[in-house]
């Protein structure tokens, strides 16, 4: 969910969060450039996080019921992947 420079925030409760001043420049400077609320910014910055831990713990969870289940690799077959991978 992304905000435009027209959308108005919506009327949601409130949290205040403490910004050192170096991140809060840095935060009003982005938003200048986007033409964007730099409340926009940090709503979009903490879905992102909150939905990454989200993906990252079922990812997580499906990894160990596999191991659970004996479905696991050996060091090589693990050595290969990574060459193929990131071949360079």
């Amino acid at each position: 969910m992304g905000w435009t420079a027209q959308a108005t925030l919506p009327k949601l409760p409130c949290m205040e969060v403490r910004l050192s001043s170096d991140l809060q420049e840095k935060l009003n400077r982005l938003a200048n450039e986007q033409g964007r609320e730099s409340e926009a910014l940090v709503i979009e910055a903490v879905e992102r996080l909150v939905n990454y831990d989200e993906w990252f713990a079922r990812e997580v969870e499906k990894g160990i019921a596999a191991a659970d289940r004996g479905e696991l690799l050996e060091h090589e077959e693990v050595r290969k992947l990574i060459e193929a991978r990131f071949k360079g």
